[in-house]
C-alpha cells in the first residue's frame, strides 16, 4: 500500500503450477538459508544505496515543506494540495513513463529522474533564502518533482529484476522495501530536526543526498534489458493495463490497496495532529512520520528470512484490514505514545500487502511489458497515497481532522471485508509459490 510493487506469485489453491514456481520454491529455500542473498550482487547494492539516499531526502523535503506550508498557511486544504500536485504528473503521463522505462536504458532514467529530483530541492532552498509569501511556487515545484517521480517509479521498480537472479528474487523485493522503511524511519525525524535548524539546511541535505543518488545510480553497471523495438502504438502503450486487466487476482490484490489507502491514508494531516492535537513541535512531527516506517522495517526484515508460505490471500485480507483498524486508533488517539504505536502498527499491516504485491508483478511480467506494468502500478499505488492525502485533507477542512482520519480507518476495514466478497480467488489464495 503506502507505500510504495508486485505480481503476487499467488495463484488460485488448486491452480495447475507453471514453471515459473520453481524460480519462488527456490527464493523461499534460498531466503531461509541467507538474508543477505540479494547484497552478493554488486549492481544491487548500488541499486539499493541509491534508492536508501534518494529516499531519505524525499522524507527530509517531505516533511519540510509540509510543515513549513502549514505554518503558512494553517490551512489542511493546503497539505491535500501537496499531494495530488505531485500526483498528477504520474497519473497524465503514465503511458509515456511505462513505454520510455521498456524502450530505453531503466538505469540511466533513474539516475535522470533523481538529478532532476535533486534540482527541485535547490529550487525550494532558493525560495526559501527569498522568502515565502505564497504556497503556489512551491506547488509549482512540487509538481516537477512529481514529474521526476512519475519517470523514476517504473524505470527503478522494473530495473531491479535485471539486477539479480529469479532464484535470489524475492529476497532482493524484500530488502529493496527495507531500503524505503528505513528511509521513513530516519528521514522524517532527520527533516524535523534539520527544520528546526532551518528550512534552509534541510533543503541543502535533500538536495546534497539526491546528487549522490543520482551517481550511484549512474555507476550501476548496464544490465540486459529486453527493449520494446517495434514503434509505439495505442496498442502497446495500454499493454500494461490489458495485462493487469486480464490477471483478475493481481487486479484484486492492486485495486484493494488502492482504495484501502484512499480511504485510510492519514499522512497528510500529520503536521495537523503534530502541532495542535498532540501538541507536539517539528521533530514530534519526524517521529510520527517515522512511525509507520519503523512497523514496516520489522516486517519486512522477517520476510526477508520467512517468506509467506501458506494462506497468502487471507493474510492479505486480513492485514488490509487492520491497517484500517490502526489508522481508526490513532485518528481518536490524543497519547503520543499511543499514537506512535497505532502508527508502527499501521506500517506493520501496510508492509505485508506491499511484499506480495511486489513480489508477484516484477517475477511474472514479461521484461519487454516490465515497465508499462510498473507504470500502472505506479497509478495505483500513487492514487492511493497522493489522493489518500488530498481526500483527507479535503475531508478535515469539511468535517474535522479526527472525523476524517477515523472515517477513512473505517473505510479500509470496509474495503478488506467487500473485496473478499469481490475476488474470491483472491481470499482463496494459498501459497505465493504457484502450489494449491
Amino acid at each position: 500500500m503506502a507505500n510504495a510493487w508486485v505480481k503476487s506469485t499467488v495463484i488460485a489453491a488448486g491452480q495447475r503450477p507453471t514453471p515459473r514456481s520453481n524460480f519462488m520454491n527456490s527464493a523461499e529455500s534460498s531466503a531461509s538459508d541467507d538474508r543477505y542473498l540479494a547484497f552478493r550482487h554488486g549492481a544491487f547494492t548500488r541499486y539499493w544505496s541509491a534508492r536508501l539516499f534518494a529516499s531519505f531526502a524525499t522524507q527530509i523535503v517531505s516533511v519540510s515543506v509540509g510543515w513549513q506550508i502549514y505554518d503558512l498557511t494553517r490551512n489542511p486544504f493546503d497539505l491535500g494540495l501537496v499531494g495530488i500536485v505531485q500526483f498528477t504528473p504520474s497519473l497524465l503521463l503514465f503511458l509515456v513513463t511505462g513505454a520510455v522505462a521498456d524502450r530505453f536504458g531503466r538505469r540511466l532514467i533513474m539516475g535522470l529522474s533523481i538529478a532532476l529530483e535533486a534540482i527541485c530541492a535547490l529550487a525550494l532552498l532558493f525560495l526559501t533564502l527569498q522568502g515565502l509569501g505564497s504556497v503556489l511556487p512551491v506547488l509549482a515545484v512540487l509538481a516537477v518533482f512529481g514529474v521526476a517521480r512519475a519517470f523514476l517509479g517504473p524505470a527503478s521498480a522494473s530495473l531491479i529484476a535485471n539486477l539479480v537472479p529469479a532464484e535470489d528474487f524475492a529476497n532482493a523485493v524484500a530488502w529493496n522495501s527495507t531500503a524505503w522503511q528505513v528511509a521513513t524511519i530516519v528521514g522524517p525525524v532527520a527533516g524535523g530536526l534539520l527544520y528546526g535548524l532551518s528550512a534552509e539546511t534541510a533543503y541543502c541535505v535533500a538536495a546534497v543526498l539526491m546528487l549522490a543518488a543520482a551517481v550511484l545510480a549512474f555507476s550501476i553497471p548496464k544490465p540486459p534489458q529486453r527493449t520494446e523495438a517495434e514503434r509505439p502504438t495505442l496498442e502497446t502503450l495500454f499493454a500494461g493495463f490489458r495485462y493487469i486487466w486480464s490477471e483478475k487476482i493481481v487486479l484484486g490484490a492492486i485495486s484493494m490497496d488502492l482504495f484501502a489507502v484512499l480511504l485510510g491514508g492519514a499522512v497528510a494531516l500529520l503536521p495537523v495532529y503534530a502541532r495542535d492535537v498532540l501538541e507536539l513541535g517539528p521533530w514530534g512531527l519526524g517521529l510520527l512520520r517515522s512511525a509507520p516506517g519503523i512497523g514496516a522495517l520489522l516486517v519486512a526484515v522477517w520476510l526477508a528470512g520467512h517468506p509467506i508460505r501458506d494462506h497468502a490471500g487471507i493474510i492479505m485480507l486480513f492485514f488490509v484490514g487492520l491497517f484500517g483498524l490502526f489508522t481508526s486508533v490513532f485518528g481518536f488517539s490524543t497519547i503520543p505514545l499511543l499514537s506512535i504505536l497505532a502508527l508502527a502498527g499501521l506500517g506493520a499491516a501496510d508492509m505485508v500487502s506491499v511484499y506480495i504485491r511486489e513480489t508477484l508483478i516484477q517475477l511474472w511480467t514479461p521484461d519487454r511489458l516490465r515497465g508499462r506494468v510498473n507504470a500502472v502500478n505506479m497509478v495505483f499505488v500513487g492514487a492511493s497515497n497522493e489522493l489518500g492525502e488530498f481526500r483527507a485533507g479535503t475531508m478535515a477542512a469539511f468535517i474535522g481532522v479526527v472525523p476524517a482520519v477515523v472515517f477513512g480507518g473505517v473505510g479500509a476495514v470496509a474495503i478488506a471485508g467487500l473485496w473478499a466478497w469481490l475476488f474470491p480467488e483472491l481470499r482463496r489464495t494459498r501459497h505465493l509459490n504457484g502450489r494449491g
